[in-house]
C-alpha cells in the first residue's frame, strides 16, 4: 500500500469536501496499522491519490442533490450548474436531434468531454457528434464530477472546456425501487403577448393550467456480493415517459414574435396561397416587375399582400414527448490481488418526436406558367395581365407559398438504440504499481422518419406549370392553390412524402496504463514521485444513410438536401503523468499525450499543475493545459448543401419601408438599383446558405490557465475561488452567413462578396438559386475569462444540521474573433445576448439552505441569473428594456424516511411560477425564449417513492 502524510492529506480532504463538493459527503480516509492511506482516482488524473483534489478545480454533485432536484432527465439536473449553458434538450423541436448534451462554459457541446466512470461515451446519434446523456440512469448516479479546465492530456481530444464524469454506484447492495411522477403548472397571464394576439385575432390559453407535461418513471436497482464476497454485481432497469406539450399550451408561446417583439409575425406561407409573380418578356423573366399577393378569401381574384400571416406557433412542440427504457449492469470480481476483472454493460432505447407546423410549398421553386392555366380564375388572369401589360399569349413565373393545413403537422420521429460494452482487468503489479487494461465498444443505431412533408417534384405539374402534365383520368389531382379553400385533403395527400435516415455510429477503445510510485523521493518531501504510463487507440466509425427523398432534398419543409454521411477516424495515443511532491505541502502535476490521427496527423497536449497547502487551512492551486480538438466526422466529411440559416438580410425592406444598408452597400451584395427598396424579407427569419464540412480542416488549439484558493478559515466554513482563462486558436467554426453578408455590405471585399449569390430577383430565400456560401473552416479564435466560486457552512441546530452551500460563476470575458485579421468584427458575449451570443449572464449562482434531521431533509434553493445586455437593434423591445432583467427562481424540496424500507421525496421548483424571458425570433431557440436554459414551462412539481430492501 502507498504511504502518505496523514495530517496533510486529512487537511486536503477537509478543504475539498467543504469547498469543492458543497453537499457531497467525501468518503472517509482511514489509516491502517502501518499508517497507510487509501488512494482513489478522481477526474482529471489517472494517478490514484488520497483525496478528491487535483490542481484543477472540480465541482461535485452527489446523489442526494440529484434526487432532491426532482428531475429524471440528466441534462435538466446538470444545467442548473452555473458553469453550463443549454445544449440539446427536450425543449427543442425544429431541427432537434432527439439527444441531450452538455455545454461547459458555452464553448460548445463538442468541446465538453463526457465520461462514465472515467471512460468516454460515443457520439449520440447519426445527427449529433456529441455524447447523449440520455443513456445515463439518473437513479444510479453516485456523484457527478465536473472539471472545468482543459483535460486533453489525460483524456484526449474534446476536453477543451472540461470534463463531466458520471460516477455510477457500482457497490450498491440490496434492492431499490423508485417510482416517480412530475409535471408543470402555469398561470397564463402575460398581458403583453395576449394584447398582440388580440390585435391579430389569435386564440390563446388564459388562467391556470392543469398539471401538464407529465413525466412518469420507474427505476429498479439490484446489487449483491457473490462468490463469498470476491465479486459484486449491480443491475438496473429504468423506464421513463413524458407527455408532449405544444406551444399553444402557454400564452407567451402561442404566437411567434417578430424580430422586434412588436407583433405576432407568423409566416407568409399561409393556408391561403401567397404568390410572388414576375412577367416573362421576350423570353426572359423581368425581375424589375412583380406582384406580391394572395388568393382573396372574399372573392375569386388576387389580393395584394396586406401583412396577413399564418400563426404557426401553437402546433409546434414546446416539450417533445419521450419514452425511454434502459438497463445494464456493473460486475467486479477479484481473482486475487493481481487480477480483478470488471465488466460494464448498458443498453438504452429512446423514442421521441419533434413536431413543427404543417409543411408547405415555401416558395421553393420558380414555376413557369401561362394564362391557359386551368386552375386560375378569369379575374386572376385579368389582374395579372393588367399589372404586367400582357395578353393570353404571354407567360409569367411564380413562387408559391401555401401552407399544408390539409395534411397536418410535420414530425420527425426519432429513435436511438445505444449500447456499451466495457470489459477489462486491473490489479497490483507489486506493492507500489498497479495496472488497468480495458476494451470499450459502444454503438448507437438511429433512425429519423420525417412525415407529413410535401414533395417538391410533385408541385409544378399539379399547379398547371408549362410543359408539365397532370392527367386527372390517370388519378392525378390538381393542387388547387388559386382558390381559397380549394385544396382538399385528397389533393394534399398526393403531394405528401416520407423521408428516412438510418445509420450507426460506433466507437472502439483499447486502453491500458500502469500507475504507481517510482520509489524516489525528493529529500524535502515524505511522499514518493508517482507516475502513469499508458496507451490508447480509438476507432470511430460513422454512417448515416439517407433515402433518395432526403438526399435529393425533395421534402419542401427541410430547407435543402440531407445527404448520407460516411466517415472514419482512428487515433493512436501514448500518455504519461507525473506527480512530484516537493514538500509535504507542495506538489507538482505534469502530464503529456501524443496523438496521431488518421485524418490530421500528430499533435502534443500537456499539462502543468501545482497545489500548495498553507497552515493546514489554505490550499493554493494552479494549472496550465494545452488542449487540442481534432475535427470530427461531420466537420470533415459533411457534404456542403443548400440549407437554412436564421437571421435577416440587411438589404430587405421592413414594413416601415426601412432598409438596414444603403443602396451602395447592398450593391456590394448583388442588389441592383431597381431591386433596392423592393426586396421582401422572409417573415420566418430564414434564408438560404450553401454550407457543410471541409476535408482541409486542422485541429483547433487551446491553452487553459486556472489559479485558485481553497480555504477553511474557521470550523465548518470553507470556500474556494478559481480564476480561469481559456485561449483558443484555429477554431473550427462557420463565419456565419449573415456575418459574411454584413461584411460584404460594409467593406465590399471580394473574399466575402464572392460568397453572396443572389437569385435573379435579388432574393436569398425565394427558391434555391439565392444563397450565401458558408463552409466550415479554421476561421476564428476565442478568449474566455472568468471566476468560479463556492462556499459551504454547516452548524448544528436543534436535533439536526443546517448547511448553506453556494456555487457561482462570473464571466469576465467571452471574446469571439470570428474572422482572423478583422478585429472590427470582434465581439464579447459575456453578459450579452444577440443573434451571435447565447443569453448567458455574467454572474449566475445557486444557493442552497438545507436542514437535515434523523429521518427528514428539507432544502430551499435560490437560483439566480444576472441581467443580460442586448447588443443589437433588431429586437426593439429588448432595446427598450435594456436587455434581459435578472431572474430569481426559488425551489423547495424535501425527503422523509417512513421506515427502513420506504422514503418519499417531493418538491416544487420555481415556486412563484416565473416565466422565461421573451425574445424576438432572431434570438429565440424555441417558442419566443431561450428554451431549456431558463425555466421554460413554469412551476415544476415532483414526487417519488423509494422502496429499498
Amino acid at each position: 500500500m502507498y504511504k502518505n502524510n496523514l495530517l496533510t492529506n486529512s487537511v486536503r480532504l477537509a478543504l475539498v469536501s467543504g469547498a469543492m463538493t458543497a453537499a457531497f459527503a467525501a468518503p472517509a480516509v482511514f489509516a491502517d496499522e502501518e499508517d497507510s492511506v487509501e488512494r482513489i482516482e478522481v477526474t482529471g488524473s489517472r494517478i490514484k491519490r488520497t483525496d478528491m483534489e487535483t490542481s484543477s478545480p472540480i465541482h461535485v454533485m452527489d446523489a442526494e442533490q440529484i434526487k432532491m432536484s426532482g428531475f429524471t432527465n440528466v441534462e435538466d439536473i446538470l444545467n442548473q450548474l452555473p458553469q453550463l449553458e443549454a445544449g440539446e434538450n427536450s425543449f427543442l423541436s425544429n431541427g432537434a436531434t432527439g439527444t441531450s448534451s452538455l455545454d461547459l462554459r458555452g464553448l460548445g457541446s463538442n468541446r465538453t468531454l463526457v465520461l462514465i466512470n472515467g471512460r468516454r461515451m460515443q457520439a449520440g446519434s447519426i445527427t449529433s457528434q456529441d455524447a447523449d446523456i440520455n443513456q445515463i440512469p439518473a437513479a444510479l448516479i453516485k456523484r457527478v464530477e465536473v472539471m472545468t479546465g482543459g483535460a486533453a492530456a489525460v483524456y484526449g481530444a474534446d476536453a477543451v472546456a472540461g470534463v463531466v464524469n458520471f460516477i455510477m454506484d457500482k457497490s450498491f447492495d440490496g434492492i431499490s425501487i423508485n417510482v416517480g411522477a412530475s409535471g408543470y403548472q402555469h398561470d397564463n397571464d402575460n398581458g403583453y403577448i395576449q394584447g398582440l394576439m388580440d390585435e391579430k385575432g389569435y386564440d390563446y390559453p388564459s388562467g391556470n393550467t392543469d398539471i401538464d407535461g407529465k413525466t412518469y418513471n420507474i427505476d429498479l436497482t439490484i446489487g449483491s456480493e457473490f462468490s463469498d464476497g470476491k465479486g459484486h454485481a449491480v443491475a438496473y432497469a429504468v423506464w421513463r415517459r413524458n407527455d408532449e406539450l405544444l406551444q399553444g399550451s402557454r400564452d407567451y408561446a402561442s404566437c411567434v414574435l417578430n424580430a422586434k417583439q412588436s407583433e405576432c409575425a407568423g409566416s407568409s406561407t399561409t393556408p391561403l396561397a401567397h404568390f410572388d409573380i414576375y412577367p416573362v418578356v421576350n423570353g426572359n423573366v423581368d425581375y424589375d416587375q412583380n406582384y406580391w399577393g394572395y388568393t382573396d378569401p372574399n372573392g375569386n381574384g388576387f389580393k395584394p399582400d396586406d401583412g396577413y400571416r399564418y400563426n404557426y406557433a401553437p402546433i409546434n412542440h414546446f416539450m417533445r414527448p419521450n419514452e425511454r427504457i434502459s438497463f445494464g449492469s456493473f460486475i467486479n470480481y477479484e481473482i486475487n490481488d493481481h487480477a480483478r476483472p470488471y465488466v460494464e454493460l448498458s443498453f438504452m432505447q429512446n423514442r421521441t418526436a419533434g413536431q413543427i407546423a404543417e409543411s408547405g410549398t415555401f416558395y421553393d421553386e420558380e414555376i413557369l406558367m401561362d394564362y391557359n392555366n386551368p386552375l386560375m380564375t378569369d379575374l386572376q388572369k385579368q389582374q395579372l395581365q393588367a399589372e404586367f401589360n400582357q395578353t393570353d399569349a404571354d407567360q409569367f413565373v411564380a413562387y408559391i407559398g401555401k401552407r399544408n393545413v390539409e395534411g397536418g403537422a410535420r414530425a420527425n420521429n426519432l429513435e436511438h438504440n445505444s449500447y456499451r460494452i466495457l470489459t477489462g482487468i486491473e490489479g497490483d503489479i507489486n506493492d507500489n504499481w498497479t495496472y488497468d487494461v480495458s476494451f470499450n465498444y459502444s454503438a448507437t443505431s438511429s433512425s429519423s422518419v420525417y412525415i407529413n412533408d410535401l414533395l417538391s417534384p410533385k408541385i409544378a405539374p399539379r399547379v398547371g406549370a408549362v410543359d408539365t402534365e397532370c392527367v386527372e383520368e390517370d388519378g392525378c389531382l390538381y393542387y388547387n392553390v388559386f382558390e381559397p379553400d380549394g385544396v382538399t385533403a385528397e389533393q394534399a395527400e398526393q403531394l405528401a412524402g416520407v423521408g428516412t435516415q438510418t445509420g450507426l455510429v460506433t466507437q472502439t477503445i483499447y486502453n491500458g496504463y500502469v500507475t504507481g510510485d517510482i520509489g524516489v523521493t525528493v529529500p524535502s518531501a515524505s511522499d514518493a514521485i508517482a507516475m502513469v504510463f499508458g496507451f490508447e487507440r480509438r476507432e470511430q466509425n460513422y454512417e448515416r444513410i439517407s433515402d433518395t427523398i432526403y438526399s435529393e432534398g425533395q421534402l419542401l419543409g427541410q430547407g435543402g438536401p440531407n445527404p448520407s454521411l460516411f466517415g472514419e477516424i482512428d487515433v493512436n495515443e501514448v500518455f504519461t503523468e507525473v506527480q512530484i511532491p516537493v514538500l509535504d505541502n507542495l506538489a507538482f502535476d505534469l502530464g503529456a499525450r501524443y496523438s496521431d490521427y488518421s485524418t490530421t496527423g500528430g499533435d502534443w497536449t500537456y499539462k502543468v499543475g501545482a497545489d500548495y497547502t498553507l497552515a493546514d487551512n489554505y490550499m493554493f492551486r494552479a494549472s496550465f493545459n494545452r488542449a487540442v480538438r481534432a475535427p470530427n466526422v461531420n466537420e470533415l466529411f459533411g457534404s456542403p448543401v443548400i440549407q437554412l440559416w436564421d437571421g435577416s438580410d440587411g438589404c430587405t425592406t421592413d414594413d416601415k419601408g426601412n432598409t438596414k444598408y444603403t443602396a451602395a452597400q447592398c450593391a456590394n451584395t448583388g442588389v441592383t438599383a431597381s431591386q433596392y427598396g423592393n426586396l421582401n424579407p422572409n417573415d420566418a427569419g430564414q434564408y438560404n446558405e450553401f454550407s457543410g464540412g471541409s476535408p482541409d480542416l486542422e485541429p483547433e488549439e487551446a491553452e487553459t490557465l486556472t489559479l485558485g484558493l481553497v480555504a477553511n478559515p474557521i470550523d465548518n466554513l470553507s470556500f474556494s475561488i478559481d480564476y480561469f482563462n481559456i485561449e483558443m486558436e484555429n477554431v473550427i467554426d462557420y463565419i456565419g452567413a449573415e456575418r459574411i453578408l454584413d461584411i460584404c455590405a460594409v467593406s465590399g471585399e471580394s473574399d466575402f462578396c464572392s460568397n453572396v449569390n443572389r437569385s435573379p430577383s435579388g432574393s436569398l430565400w425565394l427558391g434555391k438559386s439565392g444563397y450565401v456560401t458558408n463552409i466550415i473552416g479554421n476561421v476564428s479564435s476565442r478568449t474566455w475569462e472568468g471566476v468560479d466560486a463556492s462556499a459551504s457552512y454547516l452548524f448544528e441546530l436543534a436535533s439536526g444540521d443546517l448547511s448553506f452551500d453556494l456555487i457561482g460563476s462570473y464571466a469576465m470575458k467571452k471574446e469571439i474573433r470570428p474572422v482572423v485579421g478583422k478585429d472590427e468584427f470582434n465581439y464579447d458575449c459575456a453578459g450579452t445576448v444577440n443573434s451571435d451570443c447565447f443569453a448567458s449572464p455574467k454572474w449566475r449562482h445557486t444557493l442552497t439552505a438545507k436542514y437535515s434531521a434523523d429521518d427528514w431533509v428539507l432544502a430551499a434553493k435560490w437560483r439566480y441569473y444576472g441581467e443580460i445586455d442586448y447588443d443589437g437593434t433588431a429586437d426593439e423591445r429588448l432595446v427598450e428594456q435594456g436587455g434581459i432583467d435578472a431572474y430569481n427562481y426559488f425551489d423547495l424540496n424535501g425527503s422523509y424516511i417512513f421506515t427502513d424500507y420506504m422514503s418519499v421525496t417531493a418538491g416544487v421548483n420555481n415556486i412563484f411560477d416565473k416565466e422565461p424571458p421573451m425574445v424576438g425570433n432572431t434570438i429565440a431557440s424555441n417558442a419566443n425564449t431561450v428554451a431549456g436554459f431558463y425555466d421554460t414551462l413554469g412551476r415544476f412539481m415532483h414526487v417519488s417513492l423509494n422502496f429499498k430492501f
